[in-house]
């Protein structure tokens, strides 16, 4: 979240793009993006180079063999006619070639990058401004930089919003990455996957829980780096961003395509054990664009249903999917509506409903969504789902977005994880259990307010002629108050 003074070094930064000329705001998105990659390119060698002295294993620069004038350390320093140069003639060509497999989704986007920015005087101030972007952001603590500058430069895309572009709050994609608990022998895949988001939380929780498994093993390291990420995306620019992302974060070639998930243009099936998305809902569409076996199995132009149809076909059976859906999913009264909600409850099964606050997208849209987790089993398996209220995740519900000191988020993790402990949860709390037959006799409805119970608590007020005399009183003392400033006037 872009708060106080890191927002104001990207404004000041955005400002250096404008009047430099640079005014298209996606060119600005992918020139910091670019310029991002090679500070973070540069970290991340000197991080594995400590973890390979560490662990004795030997190790090659990505810099080895040309000098290190290509590393951000060494050019920043540079004059800046020279850093111009050396950025435009060394670092940006070394990477474009950075992944020598040139079917790799990293070559197959850079292929047609292009380096934009027009002076060295230009190139000096922005990389100064990154600069001191990186040392703020080292001292407050904020490690995702770069989700940070996407979530916030998106905002400034006019048609953001049209095609469905907002970046999924880095925290909630946590939430739901810790709900899933990815394991080393996931395929992973987020059909609209823009800048990777989904990819790279599954990747770091891997990391950080299940990092034997995964790196002391040579095949478990091979599938990690070659065959569990997969993702696609319309937008090409966001696919570059996606493929660089994945690389910065240590996946060497994921599978990043170009391809409209809902079209002919995706014929997985039966192919992913785990899918994380929050696909774009832009409402109605074409149906003629639409894969046709989709509509047979949901026949509806609106895309957040056709979505939760295209993930039930590209799971594997015993696959899992988190995924994020407006609220009008859970309650339409549509024959389609009605229809994939049966579907989810009776041929599947249906384990969570975590329906969240209308804030939790602002300050750039303010539906009200909910997390859906079910599993891919083809012969039903829900004896009861799991609704959790969220009525806070950290942030105010506002425009600004301010951090709070509490959040549900490390609850709902917690009670996710032992649901059979919320077999004894009143309809009055927070979370609860509710029977699938429930479900089922309310022409499968998923809304918690159609199962939440509110608590009413008895008020007792004074009888109505003490109040009564309350307020005499009360105009007794303002008129004798009336008559005192009346003589004070006199």
């Amino acid at each position: 979240m872009i708060t106080g003074e890191l927002k104001n070094r990207i404004d000041g930064l955005w400002e250096v793009f404008w009047t430099g000329g640079l005014t298209n705001p996606l060119d600005v998105i992918e020139q910091m993006t670019y310029l991002m990659f090679v500070h973070d390119l540069d970290e991340a060698d000197n991080l594995r180079a400590k973890e390979a002295r560490m662990l004795d294993l030997p190790r090659k620069s990505l810099f080895a063999g040309e000098g290190d004038d290509r590393k951000w350390s060494v050019f920043r320093d540079f004059p800046a006619a020279k850093m111009y140069a050396t950025v435009q003639e060394r670092v940006f060509p070394f990477i474009k070639s950075l992944h020598g497999d040139r079917k790799s989704a990293y070559s197959k986007y850079m292929a047609d990058a292009i380096f934009k920015i027009p002076t060295p005087l230009m190139l000096d101030k922005v990389v100064t401004a990154m600069d001191g972007l990186y040392a703020l952001v080292g001292r407050t603590g904020t490690a995702d930089a770069r989700g940070d500058v996407y979530e916030y430069l998106l905002s400034k895309i006019a048609t953001a919003g049209v095609n469905g572009q907002f970046r999924t709050p880095r925290h909630i994609i946590r939430m739901m990455v810790e709900m899933a608990e990815p394991r080393p022998g996931d395929t992973v895949c987020d059909p609209a996957c823009g800048t990777s988001g989904f990819l790279v939380a599954a990747g770091e929780w891997l990391k950080e829980h299940r990092r034997g498994e995964v790196f002391f093993d040579r095949a478990a390291r091979e599938h990690y780096m070659e065959g569990m990420f997969h993702g696609y995306d319309m937008d090409r620019t966001m696919l570059r961003i996606g493929a660089m992302n994945m690389m910065v974060h240590g996946v060497e070639n994921p599978c990043i395509e170009y391809r409209d998930s809902l079209s002919d243009q995706n014929p997985d099936r039966d192919l992913f054990s785990l899918i994380l998305a929050n696909p774009p809902f832009k409402g109605s569409l074409d149906a003629d664009t639409v894969s046709a076996d989709l509509l047979r199995a949901c026949s509806t132009k609106k895309t957040e249903l056709l979505f939760l149809a295209l993930f039930l076909r590209m799971l594997k059976t015993g696959g899992r999917c988190a995924c994020i859906v407006p609220d009008g999913v859970l309650f339409g009264s549509s024959k389609a509506h009605k229809a994939i909600r049966r579907t989810l409850v009776e041929d599947h099964r249906l384990e969570a409903v975590v329906s969240m606050p209308s804030g939790v997208f602002k300050p750039y849209a303010g539906v009200s969504t909910a997390v859906l987790f079910f599993t891919k089993t083809n012969h039903g398996g829900t004896d009861a789902v799991w609704f959790y209220d969220m009525r806070s995740d950290g942030f105010s519900l506002d425009d600004k977005r301010t951090p709070l000191p509490s959040s549900d988020i490390p609850d709902i993790v917690a009670r996710f994880r032992d649901r059979a402990g919320e077999a004894a949860r009143a309809r009055t709390d927070q979370s609860f259990l509710v029977p699938k037959e429930e479900i089922a006799a309310n022409g499968y409805d998923l809304s918690i307010n159609k199962y939440k119970r509110t608590e009413y608590k008895p008020v007792e007020y004074p009888p109505a002629r003490e109040i009564l005399a309350g307020i005499r009183s009360m105009e007794g003392e303002i008129a004798r108050d009336l008559a005192e400033l009346e003589g004070m006037l006199g």
